[in-house]
């Protein structure tokens, strides 16, 4: 009885030891797929910039996009307060094509809103998912919020060669990554009602009001202070079917620009230190 009951014993810990080097193998030939976003809030209307990466510790080659290849690469997302899945708005690839050989890795762009629609300001979940030779390989999910933004000013452009279409410049703040920045959005109104990209125009000093010019011919010109002593200059270009952004630089402050001269001055002549100007916050 007791010789049956070690053969036993001894059955139960092989099969243990098999189990646990099949688990471990499954382990080692393992394929991990991670989401990483930009930033945990995104205003209402900007691309949601991410990055996929893929890592393969498998035997196998992962291929994307290539004729006879069943690999798929894609990314979910859900609305967080229910987990209701989005529906993809076309049947564009999420990545460019790529191979992943064994133990190598590969880092892939991807934006969200070019696939799904998030337009509604609330807090949205995203899981990327990894399809080889029949195998389901999930990330885990990523949670950010859109948001619209907390409102500066706004402008108005109209159209002469198009009448009735409008459309309305926004101006707004946001904090990001620890520091504020200035966004731009656009909405048409009239002929059309199409949203334009929102765009992030950098840091953000608040003792300054940033200013938006529109132009004669078309040009849509930003001014907003991003140091204690200079501006950011950004243009675009609208018309009433396109919206393009033409560059972005930075300005010296002339006041500040002129102090630092005068500072130079007295440095040289061993002099006196000129008197600072206050800062305040202007809104």
């Amino acid at each position: 009885m007791k010789k049956n009951m070690k053969k036993s014993f001894l059955a139960i810990l092989a099969i243990f030891a098999f189990a646990s080097i099949i688990k471990l193998e499954a382990a080692i030939s393992d394929i991990s797929v991670n989401l990483k976003l930009d930033a945990l809030d995104f205003l209402i209307g900007e691309r949601i910039r991410g990055v996929i990466d893929v890592r393969n510790i498998s035997p196998s080659l992962v291929r994307v996009g290539y004729t006879n290849s069943t690999d798929q690469l894609f990314v979910e997302v859900f609305t967080a307060h229910d987990m209701e899945r989005l529906v993809k708005l076309n049947s564009r690839p999420f990545v460019a094509k790529f191979k992943v050989g064994p133990n190598e890795g590969q880092k892939l762009e991807v934006y969200l809103g070019d696939h799904y629609s998030i337009a509604n300001p609330r807090r949205y979940l995203a899981r990327p998912v990894l399809m080889h030779d029949g195998v389901r390989y999930e990330g885990a999910y990523v949670a950010f919020d859109v948001v619209p933004g907390m409102e500066i000013t706004t402008a108005l452009q109209t159209f002469a060669n198009k009448p009735g279409l409008n459309r309305e410049f926004r101006l707004s703040h946001w904090s990001r990554s620890g520091a504020e920045h200035l966004f731009i959005s656009a909405q048409d109104e009239g002929a059309s009602e199409r949203s334009w990209e929102t765009h992030d125009l950098g840091l953000m000093l608040r003792i300054t009001k940033p200013v938006i010019s529109i132009l004669p011919s078309g040009k849509i010109v930003v001014l907003h202070r991003n140091s204690p002593d200079a501006f950011v200059r950004s243009e675009f270009w609208s018309m009433p079917n396109a919206l393009e952004f033409i560059s972005r630089e930075r300005v010296d402050d002339p006041q500040t620009s002129a102090q630092n001269r005068v500072q130079e001055v007295y440095d040289s002549a061993g002099g006196v230190k000129p008197v600072e100007r206050p800062w305040w916050k202007f809104w």
